[in-house]
């Protein structure tokens, strides 16, 4: 983590005016096409819920503004960040998981298999709260949603760690379709910015 030069980015007017707001969160829903990478998954024997993971924090990592952070009123940036993600508890509880980046995307599925195996030995509900290199990731596979809202605790999200919440996909048109949650804090992150950023998921999904 190292701090960013608020006065070298483009974004300084926006951040400033931003990370006032009392609520500076905002999230939209969309759909992708997760056909090619379900494919893709049953075929190579890869979980698809990792590798929806996988792909989604590849992407965040390739936009800068991702891998920003406020940390008492200062600006940083990380080198990459990783992923975190509600798993379902045999009791139908949740915990949480986090899964550290790999160089692709056989190496994250190995990986985030053995981090599952552990969770369903001692399920602990560790939040990781001090960790801000994150995405913090849901995946709600029995709900097709078209929106959704979080739980909101401004003091503790005021870093402004990215949302992100996967659905239940579904057959449209000989392909499967899969409602995607993004929630950013717009003090770092534009629509501009989301919307390259379901370019590059989207892409990086098709060219499996």
């Amino acid at each position: 983590m190292k701090e960013f030069n608020i006065n070298t980015w483009n974004r300084k007017s926006q951040y400033e005016f931003f990370k006032t707001y009392d609520d500076p969160f905002f999230n939209l829903t969309t759909e992708l096409d997760v056909s090619h990478l379900y494919d893709f998954c049953k075929k190579n024997k890869l979980s698809f819920f990792l590798a929806c993971l996988y792909f989604a924090v590849e992407s965040a990592n390739d936009i800068m503004e991702f891998r920003l952070r406020i940390v008492d009123n200062k600006l940083f940036k990380f080198n990459h960040i990783d992923i975190g993600s509600t798993v379902l508890n045999d009791d139908n509880s949740f915990s949480f998981c986090y899964f550290e980046k790999k160089d692709n995307l056989f190496e994250f599925d190995l990986s985030g298999k053995e981090v599952l195996k552990k969770h369903n030995e001692q399920t602990d509900f560790d939040t990781n709260k001090d960790n801000l290199n994150l995405i913090y990731a849901s995946s709600l596979p029995w709900i097709s949603f078209t929106s959704i809202k979080h739980a909101r605790s401004i003091e503790r999200e005021k870093s402004g760690i990215p949302k992100f919440v996967f659905g239940k996909f579904y057959e449209s048109n000989n392909s499967k379709k899969m409602p995607f949650s993004i929630e950013v804090h717009h003090a770092l992150i534009d629509g501009y910015h989301v919307a390259k950023f379901l370019e590059i998921f989207q892409k990086k999904m098709n060219d499996l």
